[in-house]
């Protein structure tokens, strides 16, 4: 499967900006995907992830409440909801694609080694 992360921007802190995950080749409603970041400097970081079937999500605590991912069938596409952002969101943001979950609520650890195909990214800058 080949992603592409779309979406990202200059945005304002305290503002919001959807960015989106597509495939192409496949469809992403056989992979769990997640979404993931990296700050210069920083290694990679694990922020939200979704099953294949939508239902179960799980996003780490720096960004919970913060983030939403949701999946949009119809379109072939997963999307992460970023709202108040703040400075340190600023980032090139990563969707990234795990295959053969367990079962359709199933959930990976969100590590980058457990993700096997990853998009090109796409920067986010937050202004202060």
């Amino acid at each position: 499967v080949q992603l592409q992360a779309s979406g990202g921007g200059l945005v304002q802190t305290g503002g919001s900006l959807t960015l989106s995950c597509v495939a192409s080749r496949s469809t992403l409603d056989s992979y769990v995907i997640g979404w993931f970041r990296q700050a210069p400097g920083k290694e990679r970081e694990g922020l939200c992830e979704i099953s294949t079937s939508g239902f179960a999500k799980s996003c780490t605590d720096s960004v919970k409440g913060r983030f939403t991912i949701f999946r949009d069938s119809a379109k072939n596409a997963v999307s992460l909801k970023m709202d108040n952002v703040a400075p340190d969101d600023t980032a090139v943001y990563f969707c990234a694609a795990a295959s053969n979950p367990l079962s359709p609520n199933s959930l990976t650890v969100l590590r980058t080694r457990n993700f096997e195909y990853w998009g090109q990214g796409t920067l986010v800058t937050v202004s202060s």
